[in-house]
């Protein structure tokens, strides 16, 4: 498409590695990530680099940019934007009280605008990919929330709090909620059975 940048690389290729840590092209760690142990360097790298993976078999991908949205952490035309991780603290104030999740990470989105449409579905994508595929890692729950900067981070981050809860008595991160806490963009069940731009379907990855 003309005027975005292949996401496969060129002469001017405009991403960071996966092997790379580097600070200025990532956002710094914002609230919900406050008080607890921010991953950097090479703990960053390597998460991401797993994220990456689990993304791309949940097929959890930037519509806008059409690549597998752990690369926006490394494009650098959007420096702000994208993961940041931390492990949470057992002495925190909001830690999450169940016996179970003796390892808890934290993973703060921040979208390229303060109006992306895709923040509300591609968190919860994110959500379903890191705990539906938690045999991959060392965290028995990942939490994920949307950064303050975006318009609708209370309602959107009210959703994953919910789908949070769900899991932890479930087990299933497929169960979906009810119509009414639908928000910003459209339902997750829509977005992730459309077709990509490049005319293949998702097949319904979450």
């Amino acid at each position: 498409m003309a005027g975005i940048l292949s996401p496969f690389g060129s002469d001017d290729d405009p991403f960071d590695g996966y092997d790379e840590f580097v600070p200025e092209n990532v956002p710094s760690p914002d609230r919900f990530l406050e008080g607890h142990d921010v991953l950097y360097g090479k703990d960053h790298v390597a998460f991401h680099r797993l994220t990456r993976e689990l993304f791309e078999e949940r097929t959890v991908y930037d519509m806008t940019f059409d690549y597998n949205l752990a690369r926006l952490n490394l494009d650098s035309r959007h420096p702000d934007a994208g993961f940041r991780y931390a492990e949470e603290r057992s002495d925190a104030d909001d830690t999450v009280e169940d016996k179970r999740t003796e390892r808890v990470l934290r993973a703060d989105f921040t979208p390229t605008t303060p109006f992306c449409p895709q923040s509300h579905t591609l968190t919860i994508g994110a959500f379903r990919a890191w705990n539906g595929l938690s045999v991959r890692h060392e965290y028995d729950l990942v939490r994920v929330r949307t950064a303050p900067m975006h318009h609708e981070e209370g309602s959107i981050n009210d959703r994953l709090e919910a789908l949070e809860e769900t899991y932890l008595k479930t087990g299933d991160v497929s169960v979906k909620l009810d119509d009414h806490s639908e928000v910003g963009s459209p339902p997750v069940e829509r977005d992730i059975e459309q077709e990509r731009s490049d005319g293949t379907s998702t097949d319904a990855p979450f």
